[in-house]
């Protein structure tokens, strides 16, 4: 599934209204908190391409059609710069430049590669099994040792820099 964004920060509300619309068929739930997280994952890598680019980008999602141990889910962004991710040292009072620092804290797994004339930003959320009940898939649990925000992400710290798609 892929959409196209033109290069318009109001582009961005738009991917993620796709990208929800996206979820229904694909077994996850909108209450899940891998669905908010690939929400804020869509969010975030979108408004890197469009802001920091100004050209038009492609949006690309794989959702698992069911809820089985191993799935995968993932978010690519490809636009047409060249210009790789760069470091960004924010200061606390900046507005911006956390966006790939927040990607590498929620996703399981991301990174970047050169594409013809511009690049590819992709990340992926591992889904695990889902057991039922009222503790099912509590944040440290071992059913959910891997996966979105309640599941303990990925989190790599820069040495306090933030990695800005340009």
């Amino acid at each position: 599934m892929q959409l196209e964004v033109r290069p318009d920060p109001a582009e961005v509300a738009r991917a993620r209204k796709w990208a929800r619309s996206r979820l229904a068929g694909s077994g996850i739930r909108p209450d899940e908190p891998i669905a908010e997280t690939l929400i804020l994952l869509v969010s975030e890598l979108v408004t890197n391409a469009v802001v920091h680019t100004g050209r038009p980008a492609v949006l690309r999602l794989s959702l698992p059609g069911s809820a089985a141990d191993g799935a995968i889910v993932r978010l690519e962004v490809a636009d047409r710069s060249d210009r790789a991710p760069v470091p960004r040292c924010p200061d606390s009072d900046a507005t911006g430049g956390r966006g790939l620092a927040l990607v590498d804290g929620l996703a399981d797994r991301w990174g970047w590669n050169a594409e013809g004339a511009g690049k590819r930003i992709w990340c992926e959320l591992d889904r695990c099994a889902r057991p039922s009940g009222p503790d099912a898939c509590a944040a440290g649990t071992e059913a959910c040792a891997t996966g979105a925000v309640a599941y303990g992400g990925g989190a790599t710290a820069y040495d306090g820099c933030a990695y800005e798609a340009v």
